[in-house]
């Protein structure tokens, strides 16, 4: 009977990668329609001495809306405060200015910029169809976050493992664990960890062991996942003598989901 029962909940359990393969393939799906929603986005970045002290910390607040196809970003606070009067002009011309600019594109310069951020999205998409291939993955448990059900899944990396896009590079330098959603299989959160120095991104910057991100999602009208907070706590060299160590931190507020026949910028805000 022991060994019946054994069985039976073997056989129940998913095997982790398929659990994760289908995860990738959700995500894909979910963008489809992330991307028609708007939102606030509070940025707050702190820069700490060696000692890990706060040297100075810097607050912004975007509106992030659909403006002729692509986000547009309309700084509204700083530092959790309005912005002065001046400053809050010259926002809302910049607004004005690229509502015209976008309103007078022809048909293949509107396509031109909806294509480059396209491509930022695609770089995502290369290195998120990559992490399968990139790590082995374990069920450490189930558990319920906000009311859902979810698998809690471990990522080690692979060593057979050779990166094929460019931001892929950085996966075989990361562990970590997720929160995937048993009923959409979309990953609830994420908390990974840099355990070797690597180079990254664009600008080359090295993030040193011990880097650490957590991205917690939430589900909105039942529809879609959206992100909901983002920690980046980091140590990093630009070029060969200069060390950076900031703290970020970024959150999400007031979806909405943004009609795609309107060609008004309302301030939400």
């Amino acid at each position: 009977m022991a060994l019946a029962m054994a069985c039976a909940a073997t056989a129940q359990t998913p095997d982790a990668h398929a659990i994760v393969e289908r995860s990738l393939t959700a995500n894909d799906e979910n963008w489809k329609v992330a991307r028609n929603y708007t939102f606030l986005e509070r940025q707050e970045e702190r820069r700490l001495d060696t000692a890990g002290h706060v040297k100075s910390k810097e607050v912004k607040t975007y509106d992030v809306t659909l403006l002729e196809g692509s986000p547009y970003e309309r700084l509204v606070e700083r530092d959790d405060h309005p912005l002065p009067p001046a400053e809050e002009k010259a926002e809302q011309e910049k607004l004005d200015k690229s509502i015209a600019e976008r309103m007078k594109e022809s048909p293949a310069e509107r396509e031109r910029r909806i294509a480059d951020f396209e491509k930022r999205r695609k770089r995502e998409q290369d290195t998120m169809r990559e992490v399968g291939d990139a790590f082995d993955f374990k069920i450490a448990g189930q558990d319920r976050v906000d009311g859902r059900d979810v698998w809690i899944l471990d990522a080690i990396p692979r060593r057979s493992y050779h990166a094929r896009s460019r931001d892929a590079k950085v996966l075989p330098h990361v562990r970590g664990r997720l929160w995937i959603d048993k009923q959409t299989y979309h990953w609830v959160k994420l908390d990974a960890e840099v355990i070797d120095p690597v180079t990254w991104g664009l600008f080359l910057v090295r993030l040193d062991k011990g880097a650490h991100v957590e991205i917690d999602e939430t589900r909105v009208n039942d529809e879609v996942w959206l992100p909901r907070f983002v920690s980046i706590t980091a140590s990093a060299r630009l070029g060969i003598f200069k060390e950076l160590r900031v703290q970020q931190e970024t959150t999400y507020k007031n979806f909405r989901k943004f009609q795609t026949d309107s060609r008004i910028v309302e301030n939400r805000f």
